[in-house]
C-alpha cells in the first residue's frame, strides 16, 4: 500500500536501494531531501550525476579516482617500491588515516569467494601481477581477516612467492571476522607494525 504517493515513494524505494539503508532511514533521507532548499537538492543530484559519470579506476592500483593516476600513485613522496593490497577503496582510506604507511597500494576490488561466485579472474590480480614486473620489494596483504580475506590472502601470496619478492601478511589484532574499514587506527597501525612474513 502506498502511503505518500509515486514521487516519495519511488524516492524511498531508491534510497533503500542502497548498502546500508533500511526502510526506515530511507523514509527519512526521503523526507529530509523534499524538505531540503531546491537549490541543495539539485547540487546533491548533479554530484551523484558527476560522481558515477567521472570516477573511474587508477590505471595502476585500481582504486577510485577521477584522474588517469590517484593522488597516491602519482606522488613521488610514496614508495613505490612497496605495495599494501587491499579488498576496496574504504580500506585503503582506513589505512591512510593512520598516517603511517608511506608506500602505495593496490586495490582488488573484491575478495576470492568461492560460494559467490567470485574467483580470481573476478578482481584485480591480473593488474597486481603486472605491477611486480617493477621494481617492488615487498607486497604486504592487507586483506580482511575472513573466510574470504584469508583465501585471497594464501592465493596471492602463492603467485607472488615464486618472483622472489618478499610477501608479508597484517599481523593480528584486526578482528577475525571484522571489516577493515571499521577498524580503528591505533589497531591498524599495530597490525602494521607487526606484519610477519608468509
Amino acid at each position: 500500500m502506498e502511503y505518500y504517493g509515486s514521487h516519495i515513494s519511488r524516492l524511498i524505494e531508491a534510497l533503500n536501494g542502497l548498502p546500508g539503508i533500511g526502510v526506515k532511514s530511507a523514509q527519512r533521507l526521503a523526507f529530509h531531501i523534499v524538505g531540503m532548499p531546491k537549490e541543495q537538492v539539485k547540487n546533491l543530484a548533479e554530484a551523484l550525476v558527476s560522481a558515477r559519470e567521472n570516477v573511474h579506476y587508477c590505471r595502476e592500483c585500481c582504486t577510485l579516482t577521477d584522474e588517469e593516476l590517484c593522488p597516491i600513485c602519482r606522488s613521488e613522496k610514496r614508495n613505490h617500491r612497496q605495495i599494501m593490497v587491499v579488498e576496496n577503496s574504504r580500506d585503503l582510506a582506513a589505512y591512510e588515516k593512520t598516517g603511517r604507511y608511506d608506500g602505495v597500494y593496490h586495490v582488488l576490488q573484491g575478495a576470492i569467494s568461492p560460494m559467490l561466485g567470485i574467483g580470481p579472474s573476478d578482481i584485480r590480480l591480473k593488474e597486481l601481477m603486472q605491477r611486480l614486473q617493477g621494481d617492488v620489494e615487498e607486497v604486504i596483504i592487507a586483506t580482511n581477516p575472513s573466510l574470504e580475506g584469508e583465501t585471497t590472502a594464501t592465493y596471492i601470496s602463492k603467485l607472488v612467492k615464486p618472483t622472489g619478492i618478499r610477501v608479508t601478511r597484517i599481523a593480528s589484532g584486526v578482528p577475525v571476522g571484522g571489516d577493515i574499514e571499521n577498524i580503528d587506527e591505533v589497531t591498524l597501525e599495530r597490525a602494521l607494525m607487526g606484519r610477519v612474513e608468509l
